[in-house]
């Protein structure tokens, strides 16, 4: 029952996602928003709404170690199996290098934010109002700088493709299934894991980062097969912002998130091991792809990771 109330929820998760990217994107263009702003702010919130709403779940649930390991789990996976992943398709070929550097730096800052909050084993109200006042600000920041771009190289908006009375049903159905989509991965996750004596970390951050990740994943896959592989770079780091600042904030403020010391010592240095180990792929500053052998050694130390982490 445990096993089938976990595929059931990843089932749900990645079709809820994929539904609110397009809900969204449609909504966006009714009002107007570049592709640019909708690049940033829409589809990496979208993408990440299942982290949102699994690690709210685990909160309340009293599993705080699901939470966390969801969010680190995801970040890890986003850069080392989604992004590795797609570089092995296809290289991947970065076109503005100066926002992908301002970008990782942000998520670089907003790692090691997260480790200096959780050295007393939890994210305090305090700390979740810091991250929702830094990730507004980046996206300020962010809207502001695209809209600036947009302005000297004459982006012209789509049309929708979409009724609004759709794009709007479609959002409220995304939402819907969210939630129970959450709800049965999170339950499920639960059951298997006192079924096997496994630890809520562990299922946290392998089981359940997996399945948060899947839209990401999906994503990005999609955008390689049509050779657009610039938009996966952008969408893994917004997302990893995200999880960050924007899911710990709210759910911290919402409830204080206790971390387990593991996750503290060993996994959250993986995931900044990861960050600094992609930014490396970038290097030197002339080179603007991320080819497929540099993608097979993260999918390798994705691989590498989950090994260590089971045994």
């Amino acid at each position: 029952m445990g096993v089938l109330m976990v595929i059931a929820g990843f089932v749900l998760l990645f079709f809820s996602g994929d539904w609110l990217v397009k809900s969204s994107v449609q909504i966006a263009r009714y009002l107007k928003i570049s592709t640019l702003v909708v690049g940033i702010t829409v589809v990496a919130f979208g993408t990440s709404a299942p982290e949102l709403l699994v690690s709210l779940k685990a909160v309340f649930d009293g599993v705080p170690d699901i939470s966390v390991g969801n969010v680190v789990g995801s970040n890890i996976a986003n850069i080392a199996l989604v992004l590795g992943t797609v570089a092995i398709i296809l290289p991947v070929r970065v076109s503005r290098k100066s926002s992908v550097f301002f970008d990782w730096t942000i998520m670089m800052g907003a790692s090691l934010l997260f480790l200096l909050f959780v050295q007393n084993k939890v994210i305090e109200l305090y700390e979740g109002v810091i991250f929702i006042i830094l990730i507004v600000i980046y996206l300020v920041f962010s809207v502001y700088k695209s809209r600036k771009q947009m302005g000297k190289s004459g982006e012209i908006i789509l049309k929708p493709t979409m009724k609004i009375s759709s794009a709007i049903g479609l959002l409220v159905l995304a939402a819907v299934g969210l939630y129970f989509g959450s709800k049965l991965l999170v339950d499920g996750v639960v059951i298997v894991a006192k079924g096997f004596d496994i630890s809520d970390r562990v299922i946290g951050i392998s089981v359940v980062a997996f399945g948060t990740s899947v839209p990401e994943l999906a994503t990005s896959i999609m955008a390689a097969v049509k050779k657009e592989t610039s938009i996966s770079i952008g969408n893994i780091i917004g997302s990893n912002i995200f999880n960050l600042m924007a899911i710990l904030g709210i759910t911290s403020v919402l409830k204080p998130i206790n971390v387990s010391q593991e996750l503290i010592s060993v996994d959250i240095w993986w995931m900044i091991g990861v960050a600094v180990l992609l930014i490396l792929t970038l290097l030197p500053l002339k080179r603007s792809v991320i080819t497929r052998w540099e993608g097979l050694l993260l999918v390798g130390t994705y691989l590498l990771y989950m090994v260590l982490l089971f045994t």
